[in-house]
């Protein structure tokens, strides 16, 4: 853990197993346990036991908690394969795949033994009405209507996962800010009434300034996040650091990146080897503007990069659950937070006075796991 603003904010990068700083199930755990009240938590997936242990646990000490999860990682896409095992016949082999006992790698049954166990302790759990993907990854603690002393938002790359948590790449920010709780808890309480798409988010939320830092919050696809990336961009004066999960050539991300490049700007980046490999995605473009890209070297404790990140210059660090698709930026719950700013008289509507040592300590906590991630990973070398 690293602590910004004061304490306003903490920045977190996993997994250990993969030479990351931080234990990113742990500090999911420790911000649950440290709820007095409320907790409301917007997740695509959950399959973490020790997670969602935490959750009934609070739950259990009178914490009042409502949930929203993706129903794709609920419901099953088609029937499951029913295969006789030994001393079965067809009727109790049916009978045991329909009463869950569902076998397989890519088996949904842990999601939906947590899901009972949810449901069992009292617990408000809504599955989203969203027809594209609900790709949120928040938690808000002790915030309703009001402040309270605890009152923090959780959000990042990572969803409450044993993958996310132990095998992929990862980062979480806690932003310890009534007003930032208050602009998710709009959010929230939007989805829990099955209001998605766009004109449901409202106007772009202000910038709120913590202790020298500002830090802006959006959400997909009202604001049009994509364009918010590469307006902070266009406001690099030296370099663009990135580490991304899945990049596709159809964003304007990519077109931002080589005009960056074509003016003598330091682009590098790290992107998941699985999807940047793709004939679709953005490396071979980037490639070709000459931007030195890299992936991580596979092993079998190595899953995914599952980053969205992006660090911009010594001033800026954008992050969230936002991958740089035109999906993401037209059609999914997403969201993103802009955290610093390279302009030190920026005005008060806008997040300012800016400190910019403080955020610059926060840009090079960030671009430094960014480059340890590409050290440590194969540079990528497309065809000429």
């Amino acid at each position: 853990m690293t602590v910004f603003a004061g304490g306003k904010i903490e920045a977190f990068v996993g997994p250990t197993e993969l030479g990351a700083a931080d234990n990113l199930e742990r500090v999911i755990i420790d911000f649950i346990n440290g709820a007095k009240r409320f907790l409301d938590i917007a997740v695509q997936e959950l399959d973490s036991e020790p997670i969602a242990q935490a959750i009934l646990d609070a739950r259990f000490r009178g914490v009042n908690v409502r949930m929203v999860l993706e129903q794709d990682y609920l419901v099953s896409a088609k029937l499951p394969a029913v295969s006789l095992q030994m001393g079965e016949d067809d009727d109790a082999a049916r009978r045991r795949v329909q009463w869950g006992q569902e076998l397989g790698a890519k088996s949904l049954e842990p999601n939906r033994r947590i899901l009972a166990a949810l449901l069992r302790c009292n617990i408000d759990v809504k599955a989203d009405y969203n027809p594209a993907i609900f790709h949120q990854k928040f938690i808000i603690r002790d915030y309703r209507e009001r402040a309270l002393p605890t009152s923090a938002i959780l959000s990042g790359s990572a969803n409450f996962t044993d993958t996310d948590s132990h095998r992929n790449l990862n980062h979480v920010v806690i932003f310890h800010d009534s007003r930032i709780c208050r602009e998710y808890t709009e959010e929230f309480n939007q989805m829990r009434q099955g209001k998605f798409g766009r004109g449901e988010h409202g106007k772009i939320p202000a910038a709120y300034n913590l202790n020298g830092i500002p830090v802006k919050v959006l959400f997909a696809p009202d604001h049009a996040p994509e364009l918010e990336i590469m307006k902070q961009m266009l406001k690099a004066t030296s370099r663009v650091d990135f580490a991304i999960f899945t990049f596709s050539g159809s964003s304007g991300i990519d077109d931002a990146m080589i005009a960056l490049a074509e003016a003598r700007r330091t682009i590098t980046g790290a992107m998941d080897p699985g999807q940047g490999a793709q004939t679709w995605a953005a490396t071979h473009d980037l490639d070709r503007a000459h931007i030195e890209l890299y992936f991580p070297k596979r092993s079998p404790a190595f899953g995914k990069l599952h980053h969205k990140l992006m660090v911009i210059d010594e001033a800026t660090v954008i992050a969230g659950s936002f991958n740089y698709t035109a999906p993401a930026n037209n059609y999914n719950d997403e969201n993103i937070f802009v955290i610093g700013s390279p302009y030190p008289d920026l005005p008060k509507r806008e997040g300012g006075p800016v400190d910019p040592a403080a955020c610059a300590e926060l840009a090079r906590y960030f671009r430094t796991e960014i480059h340890r991630i590409e050290a440590a990973g194969e540079r990528f070398i497309g065809q000429p």
